[in-house]
């Protein structure tokens, strides 16, 4: 990920969630509404007002809890799959 000349890296979290491997960069950028926010290589994103929200919620995305990977993987085996 590269950071715009506005964006300042807070913190880097590596983990594993959906059984891949994950890495989410948390930033601030005092251009935007929501300064601080995190960003992960699977594409997901959240944003904070303030910092408060940031490191748990990054950790927690690359760090899931049993019950969190019990959700994930349901999901995976609830959805449609594709023919071939």
């Amino acid at each position: 990920m590269q950071l715009k000349d506005t964006e300042y890296l807070i913190a880097t979290f590596h983990g594993r969630h959906d059984g891949a491997q994950a890495k989410v960069t948390a930033v601030r950028d005092d251009t935007r509404p929501e300064p601080y926010f995190w960003i992960c290589t699977c594409g997901a994103s959240r944003s904070f007002l303030t910092e408060d929200g940031v490191f748990p919620t990054a950790w927690r995305h690359t760090h899931p809890t049993r019950l969190d990977r019990l959700r994930q993987w349901t999901t995976r085996r609830l959805r449609p799959r594709r023919a071939r």
